[in-house]
């Protein structure tokens, strides 16, 4: 069987399994349960249109998740058909064309099942870049990126964490004017990637630095 989920998909499905894990470790009541198991599988089978049974049956048994070494289970045989997030260093130095000496991060030693979006800082310039995969085609955007040491929540995965201001600047309409657009995003993009479990979240953000 090939590959069929995203990676955001999985971590939608990781949130399931921890739901399923917390009802069975916070109430004895089966129809409690059950109600769970019904409810984690319709959003399961929601989430991916057109499976075939052979899907259909893998997914299927989240419903024997009963704790929490079975809902690690369960995902451990389940990562091997996330589909890896498809990038080359060549295809994300085009992406940046004005950037002569981008430093991209080493993708051999990246799990890249784990990757909704590819995202780096450079130290030196204090950019941030990010590349993700919209409609089929590979997408950048860079932007400066200042840690605020502090806790917020995520423009793009919408979680609390330690977060930073990513910023662009663009010409305005006015000659010798700028405009800056900006939100708080998580510091560990990593973290960030976990937590998406919407290609939604990640779009609406680039949509709304680059209006």
């Amino acid at each position: 069987m090939n590959p069929f989920i995203q990676t955001d998909q999985f971590n939608y499905i990781r949130f399931q399994v921890k739901k399923l894990v917390n009802a069975h470790s916070t109430s004895s009541d089966q129809d409690v349960i059950a109600a769970v198991k019904s409810m984690v599988t319709e959003n399961v089978f929601a989430l991916i249109p057109n499976l075939n049974d052979e899907q259909r049956q893998m997914l299927q048994s989240i419903t024997m998740v009963d704790d929490k070494e079975a809902g690690e289970k369960f995902l451990l045989q389940l990562k091997p058909f996330v589909i890896p997030f498809q990038v080359t260093e060549p295809g994300i130095k085009k992406l940046f064309p004005k950037v002569k000496k981008l430093k991209v991060p080493p993708l051999e030693k990246l799990d890249l099942h784990e990757v909704v979006y590819l995202s780096w800082l450079d130290q030196q310039t204090n950019k941030k870049y990010l590349v993700y995969r919209r409609a089929g085609k590979l997408l950048g955007i860079e932007g400066s990126f200042q840690p605020m040491n502090q806790k917020g929540v995520c423009a793009i995965c919408h979680r609390h964490s330690e977060v930073g201001m990513f910023s662009v600047r663009e010409k305005g309409k006015a000659y010798g004017t700028f405009i800056n657009r900006g939100n708080f995003i998580c510091t560990d993009s990593q973290e960030c990637n976990n937590n998406l479990i919407s290609l939604k979240k990640l779009y609406d953000f680039v949509d709304n630095i680059q209006k």
